[in-house]
This record gives C-alpha cells, structure tokens and sequence, in this order.
C-alpha cells in the first residue's frame, strides 16, 4: 500500500465531523464580572506602562493616560461584549477558529477606539494601522488569559478524559477475543494460548500506572499485540504491513497512543469490509522527530465514521506531552485513511 500521496496532500478532515466537547468553550468565555474587570484593569494597566515612555512628567503622564484610555476602554468593553454574544455560536467552531475570531475582533476593537479618538479630536492624525495591531495583540493576550482561566478550572474533567482513554479497551473487543480464542481452543490450542496470552498482556498495560511517557518501542510491541489478536479473528481479511525504524523507537509518547489508532484502523477498514484491509504501521527518525503513520484502505464509498472521541483525545494527550512540538493530523484520500503522528526524539536517546 502507498501513502505518498496522503502526504502530499495532506488536509484535516473537516472540523464538523469532530465531536462538541466541553473543553472547545475557550475562547469566548468572557460572560463573567470578575473575567471583565481583570481584563479592564489589564488594559487600563498596559496603557499606563505604554504612555510612561512619551511623558516628560506625571501631570503629562496622568493626561495622556486620560486620553488613551478614553478609547482603550470603550474598545475593550467592545470586544468583551463581542466575546460574550459569540460564546455560544463560536464554541462550536475549533480551537483555531476560536483563536483566530478573538484577535480578528480585536483588531477591529482597536479601530473602534481609534475612531472614538479622532472624533473627539484629540488624534490626529490617527494611528488606525497602530491601534488595529495593538488591538489584536491585547486581544490575543486576553484569548490566551481565557484559554489558561478555562483548563485551571477543569483539570479534573481534563485528567478523567485523558485516564478514559488509558485505560479503555472496549468491552466487545474482550468478548470477540475470548470467543476467538474458545473456537481455537479444540483445533489450534497453542493459537488459542497466544491470544489469551496477548490479551492479557493488553490489559496488564491497560490498568497498570505507567507514569507520563514510554518509547515508542514499547508501543510498536503493544500494537502489535493487539493486531494478532485480531489476526487471528479476521483471518486473511486482515493484512498488516510493519516499516519499522528502530533508530525512532526511542521517541518518548503517552502510555496506549497507537493501541486506539489501529484499532479504529480495523474497526474501519476490515470489519465493515467482506474482503477486508490493508493496514500498514511505520515509523521513520528525520531530523530529530519520530514519524509515525497508521495507515489502512477503508471500502469503497466510505467516509468519516463515528464521533472522533478516540482521535481527538490522542491528539490531546499528545499536546500535553510535547505541546508544540507534536503533530496530529488525519487525511482520507483515495479510499486510503492515514493518521500520521510527530513526535520530537530525545537528546542523544537510543532505542532499547
């Protein structure tokens, strides 16, 4: 199976397809009187710092503070009128949308307080390219106060949702595995011993405690637990390729990453499909990242499937590993699905 063309054009699936999570709420969560007059006092407090560089003294200090502020604030109060009406609609957008909304209405809020200014005489000429950029940086400033006022308050809800992922192996998953191993029981008992032996080496990894990190070695093996657990239900219908670059296996990534994204793989590629699927595990180290794709064919016809719950807390659990420095990204093209993983190698780290 080739995936060249996946990474050439590669595209997120569309943002609809995402399940609404009560973390998306970011960006617009200003509806607060305590949210309102740290942000006013943020603002009042930068304008101060700012125009302290323009005053000779304190009595020019306290009048141009006066007069900046008698535009700084209205457009604040602009913007968080503006943030609290959009909560709702905006909330169901991605984070990146969110982001992007609340500096664009910032910089617009700029403009506001500019022209407020110039009406009143006291800017001229005015500064509206100046203000429409320090209305969008204020504005980014306040999008990341919120962001940062949002995740404090909910760790606990965070914390249980990533633990879910963790810790889940589907319930139907078990019984087909025992059903398989009890219908090898008689004819093949040595298969039937590996799998329950997999089986319980899945589980052992699922509800132990394995701190914030392993290697990615250790996840390769786990996944490939898992895929002989299902080989050996699905037969032929199941046909795994491994590239494996063991110079990548060093690469550090949260306990259980790829065990949810090759079961989605087989979930969506080979059980809906009669003659079954491709799935092709790979990893590669370039430039001190690790790169790994879990690709699979999916039948002919098929789109996005399910709500994208499994997908969106990996992507989560690798944000608060690596922050920026991991990538996420999804693609389907050509009846060939692919999630491709980046993730930063150690200094100097080495496979085990």
């Amino acid at each position: 199976m080739k995936d060249s063309q996946i990474l050439s054009t590669f595209q997120d699936w569309p943002p609809q397809d995402a399940p609404t999570r009560p973390d998306q709420a970011l960006v617009f969560d200003a509806c607060h009187v305590g949210v309102i007059l740290r942000a006013v006092l943020f603002v009042v407090a930068v304008v101060g710092v700012a125009v302290m560089f323009g005053a000779a003294s304190f009595a020019e200090w306290l009048s141009r503070v006066s007069v900046v502020t008698g535009g700084a604030l209205p457009a604040t109060l602009a913007w968080l009128i503006a943030a609290c009406s959009l909560k709702k609609p905006l909330s169901q957008r991605p984070r990146g949308v969110q982001y992007t909304a609340g500096v664009v209405l910032g910089a617009l809020a700029g403009l506001y307080g500019c022209g407020l200014l110039a009406l009143a005489g006291v800017a001229d000429p005015a500064p509206w390219t100046a203000s429409a950029f320090a209305g969008a940086l204020m504005a980014g400033l306040l999008v990341a106060a919120l962001v940062w006022r949002v995740k404090g308050r909910t760790p606990a809800t965070t914390a249980a949702r990533l633990t879910e992922l963790q810790a889940r192996i589907r319930p139907h998953f078990l019984f087909n595995t025992l059903n398989t191993a009890i219908a090898l029981v008689r004819d093949e008992p040595a298969r039937a011993e590996a799998v329950l032996e997999d089986l319980a080496e899945l589980f052992r990894h699922a509800l132990m405690d394995q701190g914030e990190s392993v290697t990615l070695a250790h996840e390769i093996a786990l996944a490939g637990r898992y895929l002989e657990i299902e080989q050996a239900r699905f037969g032929d219908r199941l046909r795994v390729e491994w590239s494996i670059d063991e110079a990548a296996g060093a690469a550090m990534l949260p306990p259980l990453l790829l065990q949810p994204l090759v079961e989605n793989a087989v979930k969506h590629g080979v059980e809906p499909s009669a003659s079954g699927a491709e799935i092709r595990i790979s990893t590669q180290c370039r430039a001190g990242m690790a790169i790994i794709k879990v690709t699979n064919t999916v039948p002919a016809g098929q789109g996005p499937h399910g709500h994208g719950v499994a997908l969106a807390n990996v992507r989560d659990r690798l944000n608060l590993l690596h922050d920026l420095q991991g990538t996420f990204r999804t693609a389907l093209v050509d009846g060939v699905y692919q999630v491709r993983i980046e993730a930063p190698m150690p200094a100097g780290g080495a496979a085990p």
